[in-house]
């Protein structure tokens, strides 16, 4: 699969904390933006990678969604981004794609990876949230062989963790993430997407579809303040997992008496 930076790579072999993985462009900012803005205000590095162009969609174009989750990507702050151009509504869970997937993870390097719904309106979705799955297990094996940018053999890398985020159908979290600092600048980064969500004004003439309807955005408010609620917070992003989590002591738990 060809690769392609939208926003440029510092280093080529840099290493990140958090990889987000998106069958789309906007899947992430969508989905998990808010929690991905609060780990780079606190030091941590993200990439983001998305499988497909989009290309499929009803509004805008290829290139379009390319200006779009590069801005996106600015308001973020991620370190980088970058396209797989796996076939949208087509690619396959086979050996072609897995690596080209387990080939990023073993570039990034990264502790956690983020990942589609398991489960979705979209079909896209819940074959993104299997093949991600897989690699992350996959990209383990030494006998793997994959390479970088400059044909050098990779190291293999198993991220310590993989977590889904909740897309269009409502999935119980396991855990959730208070996003009430990061909402507003989530909210600009999908606004960054202006073919696809509503424009009052309708400038581009493009039919409405599901997701460019005024409601769609109202939702993806009304989800963040469920969640929110859900753990006393005004907004939060759920998440699920299929390792379960542990902690090593109450710390966390402890509010200290002021």
């Amino acid at each position: 699969m060809v690769q392609q930076s939208l926003s440029p790579l510092k280093n080529y072999d840099m290493q990140a904390h958090i990889l987000a993985f998106g069958a789309h462009p906007d899947d992430v900012e969508l989905s998990c933006s808010g929690t991905l803005i609060n780990e780079i205000r606190q030091g941590k590095t993200v990439a983001i990678v998305d499988l497909t162009e989009g290309e499929l969609g009803t509004r805008g174009t290829v290139a379009t969604r390319y200006e779009e989750a590069a801005a996106a990507a600015s308001i973020m702050g991620v370190s980088c981004r970058e396209n797989l151009k796996m076939k949208d509504g087509f690619f396959e869970n086979n050996e072609a794609h897995q690596r080209a997937v387990i080939s990023v993870i073993r570039k990034y390097r990264p502790s956690i990876v983020l990942a589609n719904a398991p489960q979705d309106r979209h079909p896209d979705h819940g074959r993104a949230a299997q093949l991600i799955e897989q690699c992350c297990f996959l990209a383990g094996l030494s006998k793997i062989i994959t390479k970088d940018a400059s044909g050098n053999p990779q190291p293999r890398w198993r991220p310590a963790y993989v977590f889904h985020y909740i897309q269009d159908r409502y999935i119980e979290p396991d855990f959730a993430v208070d996003i009430s600092d990061s909402f507003e600048t989530k909210m600009r980064s999908i606004q960054a997407y202006g073919t696809q969500f509503h424009d009052p004004e309708n400038q581009s003439g493009e039919p409405q579809t599901y997701i460019s309807a005024p409601h769609f955005l109202e939702g993806i408010t009304a989800r963040a303040h469920l969640m929110g609620k859900k753990i006393g917070v005004a907004y939060a992003e759920g998440f699920l997992s299929t390792k379960k989590l542990g902690i090593n002591s109450f710390d966390a738990f402890i509010q200290n008496e002021t």
